[in-house]
């Protein structure tokens, strides 16, 4: 079963079982997502910026003081059909929740979340826990577009049958491959009678529970089954149970085995390697846009919220709503008070959420004879954390400081490849100005910080400083401007890390990584995968 018409069938026994929740496209906007969008009904589109406002109405302000009488708006949740969720990897848990308590009344709602993250992105659990199928587009080209699969003319749902024993063969498949979720064994149940009510059959077979096991367990699956063959070799000695006399009873076990195969034939691609422990075993830990910043000045806004933040800007809509349900009572005791009776319970105030780019900031010293081997450790380090730099949406930049001065050899990127062409050729020699070096990451990270980045300062040295600022050879000044801009650094609140690739650990160093009030790391002979390690366990990325 192709995406396309893995994602064209689970739209098709979503028209016919609306309880199957909804599907999950996994793919970047495009002509692919366009043609699969295409075969949705009419609907109502979400965004996870939505308010709560909008999702679930409230107080219209307005028109309850010109009416003088209680005015409620409806929310988008209140109505009936589809709801598309543009960007649902970026849902907040609110939206997540309330999506989640809406499919659960079963009220005929189904979600299309359309999942436009990149690795280990996706949708809260809460939300996709409750959607029955999933269809990963992104590996679609444009020649994979095909006509919409036809079928004959839907049988009642209502009248289809399933035999007896699907329900114990669906939960066993279920655990096989470690599936937790109970859902999963009902979505299972549901799309198989809705898949024989698609193809116009009043009873289940085969062919529907396999296809419903591989839209709704594949994408579930944790782990392999257990190989049972060796069980299957050992001859039970066991003598059968006595039975009582007359005709055998009738066995319609379902083929295990050939619903396994549907299932694994449904993986995703990259699943397998996950299981056996060769993929990355990361948790998605967040929406992959940086740190997240709440505030009361600037960002995306959050709903209102009372006490707390007395210093934030008053929210007069939301204050007018919470004293609003009061006024009756309140005129009781002020019957001459003019306008709205407001009280301090009723404030609130504005609140925001901002997501702040994180920039990995690599100072790297390139002095002396060793500078090719510690330069080719700091081009793969950047290499390998630039590969999920992306995937978290943040930006990498390289200094290199030898001789009297600092050098930027890479401003703030994500392009890997631009990475690679800049880093070929890496020049070498000389001094250590360790103080320009820092001076130069403090400069990148103050306009990093004005571009609303999150800079993070990560020096490679052998910490041996024997160039002053002012361009002198004088190692007891080279250190003391050193201490110098370290103090300047952690004054800027910018966090660092020093990594001291000396063949032994170098006491100076440690005094300017206390200094940055930042971790010291002695990794002598680091190669580029231990660097890159150290960071990337450090930032806990």
């Amino acid at each position: 079963m192709t995406p396309l018409i893995r994602a064209h069938t689970a739209l098709a026994l979503l028209a016919i079982d609306p309880l199957l929740g909804g599907l999950v496209v996994r793919a970047r906007a495009g002509a692919v997502r366009d043609a699969v969008m295409a075969a949705v009904p009419e609907h109502t589109r979400l965004h996870p910026a939505m308010s709560h406002e909008a999702l679930d109405g409230g107080i219209d302000v307005a028109a309850t003081l010109n009416a003088g009488m209680l005015t409620q708006t409806r929310g988008l949740l209140a109505r009936d059909g589809v709801f598309v969720l543009a960007m649902a990897e970026r849902s907040e848990p609110y939206l997540a929740a309330r999506l989640a308590a809406t499919l659960d009344l079963q009220q005929g709602q189904t979600v299309i979340a359309l999942d436009e993250g990149i690795e280990d992105e996706g949708l809260p659990p809460a939300l996709s826990d409750r959607l029955a199928f999933r269809a990963d587009l992104n590996d679609c080209a444009l020649a994979d577009i095909a006509d919409r699969p036809n079928w004959p003319t839907p049988a009642p749902l209502a009248r289809v049958s399933v035999p007896d024993d699907v329900v114990d063969e669906l939960a066993l498949l279920a655990v096989r491959l470690g599936i937790t979720s109970l859902r999963a064994v009902g979505f299972a149940l549901r799309a198989t009678k809705a898949h024989a009510a698609l193809n116009g059959r009043l009873e289940s077979v085969s062919d529907d529970i396999a296809t419903a096991v591989a839209l709704v367990f594949a994408h579930r699956a944790t782990q392999l089954p257990a190989d049972q063959e060796e069980a299957q070799e050992a001859p039970d000695s066991t003598p059968p149970p006595e039975t009582p006399e007359g005709p055998p009873a009738p066995q319609e076990s379902l083929p295990q085995d050939l619903l396994l195969e549907a299932v694994l034939a449904n993986l995703p691609p990259d699943l397998l390697a996950k299981l056996h422990g060769t993929g990355a075993d990361r948790s998605a830990t967040g929406s992959g846009s940086g740190q997240k910043k709440i505030g009361n000045r600037r960002g995306r806004p959050l709903p209102a919220r009372d006490g707390g933040n007395r210093q934030g800007r008053v929210d007069l809509i939301a204050t007018l709503r919470a004293a609003i349900p009061w006024q009756t009572l309140r005129r009781r005791d002020a019957p001459h008070h003019a306008g709205p009776i407001i009280r301090h319970s009723d404030l609130r105030y504005k609140r925001y959420v901002d997501h702040s780019d994180r920039l990995l900031i690599f100072a790297v010293d390139a002095s002396g004879s060793a500078a090719l081997a510690r330069m080719g450790e700091a081009k793969g380090a950047i290499e390998l954390l630039l590969a999920e730099a992306y995937a978290r949406r943040d930006h990498v930049a390289l200094i290199s400081f030898r001789g009297q001065d600092a050098e930027v050899l890479l401003e703030p990127t994500r392009s890997l490849v631009q990475t690679k062409r800049k880093l070929a050729d890496l020049p070498g020699g000389g001094a250590t100005p360790l103080a320009a070096g820092l001076m130069a990451a403090q400069n990148m990270a103050a306009q990093a910080r004005r571009k609303g980045l999150t800079p993070t300062v990560i020096t490679l040295t052998d910490g041996r400083a024997n160039m002053a600022l002012d361009g002198t050879a004088d190692r007891g000044q080279a250190t003391i401007d050193a201490q110098t801009v370290a103090r300047a650094l952690r004054a800027a609140r910018v966090d660092s890390i020093v990594i001291d690739t000396g063949k032994r650990p170098e006491p100076s160093l440690s005094k300017v990584a206390d200094l940055l009030g930042g971790s010291y790391i002695a990794l002598p002979r680091a190669d580029a995968r231990s660097v890159a390690g150290v960071v990337a366990s450090t930032l806990e990325i």
